[in-house]
């Protein structure tokens, strides 16, 4: 056990006195002697998930306050409550003073605090949490991040945590790993903590996090500390929430902070790079990953072909140290996203602040030999069939395409086939430009749905064509375009088109299993799909792993 690591549980006057240390001025009603001294064992945000003996965390949500399910709250055992001051008068109007009330006045930001005080995570408790943010690679990072930890905590009798898009994960390639599906990137902070505890009692020395925008803005990271924190870029995407670039960009930055974050590695092949390492406190470290000059600590170069992947060396400038990997993901994005990964765990092994379970030694000989990257990614330029090529992957923003175009384009090899949707209820600003993109970079782009959510599919779908078709206008484009709904019927289409020598790129959904049509879950898996079309024209598809720890 690391130093610093607790048990689980406190009492509400201890909490209460943490939460003033850690600068909230917290009133507790009804004030008296056996009120500070009532157990708190647990935490929950969700009423249905009280326990008995949990301090039940109400806050405002966008169509009710959490302080309105006190009843059923009381009834499945909740000891406290934290809440807001319109919450302590919905609390004392339903049930009077059965149960004492903390009033915070940011009770979404005290949560994690408060959470972190119950179920004892600390800056220095396992597990070492590596963080990653930016528009596009964050989960790949993390795949990666996982996969060479594992390498490196495997032979020690230790475990790696995972948390991101697609699943939550403790486990270890020699003992395998226990999932839990994730239905956002990043969990609530009550529920985080929880989840930090649970590592703990299996044994999890070190856990890779996605980190995203939305997590940072509603303080679901709120009293989370970590180890090392990545970043990877920043494209267009999210500005439904953030409106504009610059919040987008603030949003990021406050991952970056001193008291949130030991060591920040960033990459700075571009103008948000830059500026996210001139912003960021506490210890940086710069990466760079394009072959552009840049005056940073590490640097990719001898990046060379290796099978679909890509062979590389890292070199830091100020030592002269050279360390050569690989990755067996296809594209130069997935170089970067390696790079990363083994930078913020050679930089955790570096540091003086904390000891790791592993050695910087150890780190290289792992980056050397182990060949850690060479992982599939569920839904990350995963193939599906290399005759014809066939490939699934989760870009769903215009760099993110443009990244994934790049990676598969086989000059010289036959056409490259693509569909592509977007999403409802999200950025309608970013349409025309995937729909130009599309047509710019293949041959043959066909347009059908994503995830409409409560949107018309019609309309989306009509953003994307006004942009392929404006753009094969003014560019005398030849690509052929269509627009087949349902997905369905378009994978099917793109796959009968297909060539031995051409390329398939299924972009957008990724892992997904399911849409959401107007509330209505229909079930539809890319990759599954995918495979039954190339199946049903006699073409031969690769086994793919099972469970979502591919």
């Amino acid at each position: 056990m690391s130093s610093g690591q607790q048990g689980r549980g406190t009492d509400v006057g201890t909490l209460a006195d943490q939460l003033v240390a850690a600068g909230y001025s917290p009133i507790i009603t009804p004030v008296a002697e056996s009120t500070d001294r009532i157990r708190l064992t647990g935490a929950a945000m969700t009423p249905a998930q009280v326990e008995p003996g949990d301090l039940f965390v109400a806050v405002t949500g966008a169509r009710a306050h959490g302080a309105d399910f006190i009843d059923q709250v009381l009834a499945r055992g909740a000891a406290a409550v934290l809440t807001d001051p319109a919450g302590v008068v919905k609390v004392r109007e339903a049930t009077g003073y059965r149960l004492p009330v903390i009033e915070v006045t940011g009770v979404r930001d005290a949560a994690g605090p408060a959470a972190a005080a119950i179920y004892g995570t600390t800056a220095t408790s396992d597990p070492a949490l590596f963080g990653v943010t930016g528009t596009n690679g964050k989960t790949t990072t993390t795949y990666f991040l996982r996969s060479l930890l594992d390498t490196l905590l495997t032979g020690k009798g230790r475990k790696t945590g995972l948390i991101g898009t697609i699943e939550i994960a403790a486990g270890s390639t020699e003992a395998g790993y226990e999932t839990i599906a994730s239905d956002m990137t990043t969990p609530e902070a009550v529920a985080l903590h929880k989840l930090m505890h649970s590592f703990r009692e299996k044994n999890v020395a070190a856990a890779a996090m996605e980190v995203s925008s939305h997590a940072i803005s509603y303080q679901r990271i709120s009293g989370l500390y970590y180890d090392v924190a990545g970043f990877t870029n920043l494209t267009q995407d999210h500005l439904d929430l953030h409106r504009t670039m610059e919040e987008y960009f603030a949003a990021k930055a406050e991952l970056f902070r001193r008291a949130r974050t030991r060591t920040s590695v960033i990459t700075v092949d571009d103008a948000y790079g830059h500026q996210m390492a001139a912003e960021a406190t506490g210890h940086v470290v710069t990466l760079a990953t394009t072959g552009q000059p840049a005056q940073a600590h590490w640097e990719v170069t001898e990046v060379s072909p290796e099978a679909l992947g890509s062979a590389f060396t890292l070199a830091n400038r100020h030592t002269g140290e050279r360390i050569r990997t690989s990755t067996a993901l296809p594209g130069k994005f997935n170089v970067s996203n390696a790079a990363l990964a083994a930078v913020m765990v050679l930089e955790a092994a570096a540091s003086t602040e904390r000891t790791q379970s592993f050695s910087r030694e150890e780190v290289v000989q792992a980056l050397e030999t182990a060949t850690p990257f060479h992982i599939q990614v569920p839904g990350r330029m995963q193939v599906i069939a290399e005759t014809p090529a066939a490939i699934v992957d989760f870009a769903h923003n215009p760099d993110a395409m443009i990244r994934a175009l790049e990676a598969v384009r086989r000059p010289g090899r036959g056409k490259l086939i693509l569909v592509i949707g977007a999403a409802g209820e999200r950025d309608v600003t970013k349409r025309p430009t995937m729909g130009a993109i599309a047509v710019r970079m293949a041959d043959h782009v066909i347009i059908s749905d994503d995830d409409p959510h409560r949107e018309d599919p019609a309309e989306i779908r009509a953003g994307l064509m006004q942009g392929a078709q404006d753009a094969i206008t003014t560019g005398g484009l030849t690509t052929h375009l269509e627009e087949i709904s349902p997905r369905t019927e378009a994978i099917a289409a793109a796959v009968a088109v297909a060539g031995p020598e051409d390329t398939v790129l299924l972009a957008g959904r990724g892992h997904e299993d399911h849409q959401d049509l107007a509330g209505t879950r229909v079930e539809i898996d890319d990759r599954a799909e995918l495979a039954r079309a190339l199946t049903a024209r006699g073409f031969t598809t690769l086994a793919q792993p099972t469970g979502g720890a591919a």
